[in-house]
């Protein structure tokens, strides 16, 4: 019977490793990411309840914060393993187009990112992370000329620019590791960048720093002279870090179809969100459209104002040479009076220069405003245009993942059928293995019969030989 029966490779989930499974999850906007080895998995968190201890609320800004360094710090761990792995299948120098290198910087980026404080400008509230990574010099003198070298390039004009170009010349230099360790041992210098939960404030950004040395083993070479590091989009690629449903073992068809599910469902959140920031600063455009028109009518009534105070003043000019004029041919008695109202007329015509003098400054400032607001205009458009290339990346993998979906539903079924067929079979080998059970009980129950009648007719034989001599 045993010989018989297929083998299964459906292991039965227990307890123990759902505990496990929970214990390892990650959160990311309103989806858990669970990791197992090289896996990435989402799930939406009202799916499921693996524990029953009560959990903290979700709007508690320090719950939110510890999930982010989480989630951080293992894309950090799977970012770096996949670079280290496949740079040294490669075995060559890594250049600025290696995929996987590319993504490392992005999860650098976010890392560094996280819990900046924001400083107000102009254009809004901003956040860099170039300002963290300036102190490295102070602490490390080797990094000085890390730092002089950013701020010569001359195709910088960011201060996340800057920052990206400093982490590929540590990383060149194979220092990356050692200048983090420094950064982040210096919590009081980091304190006036970061808020106090901050990735960096906390043990997830010494862990980071701690994979990082593994990174000394690759060699990495960049131009950055024709790189455009300040408009780059950083959107981290989670379809690097997915297996290919081939590799994986048929029992895990379901588990695989409710990752890409849970996938998918993270991609539209995320393209949500994308569409809101999109429409907000649409609607930022649109104010600054509006503020640009009341401007420009603004500059026109002041430009008429000019062109009345000019005319006021010719007329005035015309009047005092005319009163000079009559002073030189008028008696003398009448110059009296015609002094005072030459002096009136000086007096009308200062402040009518001061009062020019005054419209016309205004008219510089409103024309400083004018160009501010129009270059504002451009960055928010640039901005705007980066948004929708990112999205359309994002719906490129929503429609790659909808695919890989209708795939792995294709493969269940024909999994599920192939199960269907092999109990089947299995019935059936069960059913003969029964009949030839039956029958072989009945032959050993014959021959033990035939052995009765073999010594019986033995005994009789010899019984009749000693007659018979």
């Amino acid at each position: 019977m045993s010989a018989l029966t297929p083998p299964t490779d459906m292991p039965t989930p227990t307890t123990d490793k759902i505990t496990q499974a929970a214990m390892e999850t990650i959160y990311l906007c309103k989806f858990r990411v669970s990791m197992d080895g090289e896996w990435l998995c989402l799930r939406e968190l009202d799916d499921i309840s693996l524990t029953p201890d009560p959990e903290p609320t979700h709007e508690d800004p320090n719950y939110l914060m510890a999930n982010e360094r989480m989630n951080l710090m293992n894309m950090a761990k799977l970012s770096i393993k996949g670079l280290i792995e496949s740079a040294l299948n490669l075995g060559r120098t890594l250049d600025s187009d290696y995929a996987p290198l590319q993504q490392f910087f992005v999860v650098m980026e976010h890392c560094l990112k996280h819990g900046l404080k924001a400083k107000k400008t102009f254009l809004g509230q901003n956040k860099s992370f170039w300002g963290p990574l300036e102190l490295v010099e102070k602490l490390v003198p080797e990094a000085t000329e890390i730092t002089a070298s950013v701020k010569d390039l001359p195709g910088l004009k960011t201060p996340v620019g800057r920052g990206r170009a400093w982490l590929r010349l540590a990383l060149m230099q194979k220092k990356l590791s050692e200048y983090m360790k420094a950064l982040i041992n210096k919590k009081e210098l980091l304190s006036e960048f970061y808020e106090p939960n901050a990735l960096m404030m906390e043990e997830e950004g010494a862990i980071i720093a701690g994979l990082l040395v593994g990174l000394n083993v690759i060699d990495a070479n960049f131009c950055m002279k024709g790189e455009d590091l300040d408009s780059q989009v950083g959107v981290i690629d989670f379809s690097m870090y997915l297996k290919d449903g081939n590799s994986s073992k048929g029992s895990e068809g379901d588990g695989q179809i409710t990752a890409i599910l849970d996938q998918k469902n993270y991609v539209e959140e995320l393209n949500r969100h994308l569409n809101a920031t999109v429409n907000n600063l649409q609607a930022k455009v649109d104010a600054l459209e509006k503020s640009n028109t009341k401007l420009t009518e603004e500059l026109a009534v002041a430009n008429n104002r000019i062109i009345t105070l000019q005319e006021e003043m010719e007329r005035v000019k015309e009047e005092s040479s005319y009163i000079l004029e009559s002073n030189r041919k008028g008696p003398k008695q009448d110059r009296t009076s015609e002094g005072q109202a030459l002096s009136e007329a000086r007096k009308h015509l200062k402040e009518e220069t001061q009062l020019r003098l005054d419209v016309e400054k205004e008219l510089e400032i409103q024309i400083s405003m004018r160009q501010e607001m129009e270059l504002a205009m451009k960055m928010l458009e640039k901005d705007v245009c980066e948004k929708q290339d990112a999205l359309v990346s994002l719906r490129q993998q929503l429609d790659d993942l909808r695919a890989l979906k209708h795939e792995l539903a294709f493969k269940l079924q024909s999994s599920d059928l192939g199960v269907k067929q092999k109990s089947e079979l299995n019935s059936r080998l069960e059913e003969k293995t029964n009949q030839m059970a039956a029958t072989i009980k009945q032959l050993e129950q014959s021959e033990k019969d035939l052995v009765k009648q073999a010594k019986t007719l033995n005994s009789a034989a010899n019984k009749l030989i000693p007659k018979h001599h």
